[in-house]
């Protein structure tokens, strides 16, 4: 089972630093705002380019509420990736505790 953190959890996760993350949302939706760093691999395209990430890294995945990263961090963990984690309540929960996004573009 992959680990479930919140959002002061990957706050200090990204201070700290050696963190790689990913965003699973919809081209559309990572254009209203996203985590800084975030590398965008919407969900329906990690299959073809989960090879673009280190299995070995600590990756921490998001999208909109947690249910779309839930089924990325399940799936990569069957492609062998070690330390996947799901931000529980995604960028919703991050939004809605005033922490801040980069606006692409």
């Amino acid at each position: 089972m992959f680990k479930q953190i919140d959002a002061a959890e990957l706050a200090r996760m990204l201070e700290a630093g050696g963190v790689v993350l990913v965003d699973v949302r919809t081209d559309a939706e990572v254009a209203r705002g996203c985590l800084l760093g975030a590398r965008h691999i919407p969900l329906h395209l990690l299959p073809a380019r989960y090879a673009e990430l280190d299995p070995g890294a600590t990756t921490v995945i998001y999208c909109q509420s947690g249910g779309r990263s839930a089924q990325a961090c399940a799936w990569l963990q069957q492609q062998g990736f070690a330390d996947v984690v799901n931000l529980q309540g995604g960028l919703g929960v991050w939004l809605r505790e005033g922490r801040p996004v980069a606006v692409p573009g």
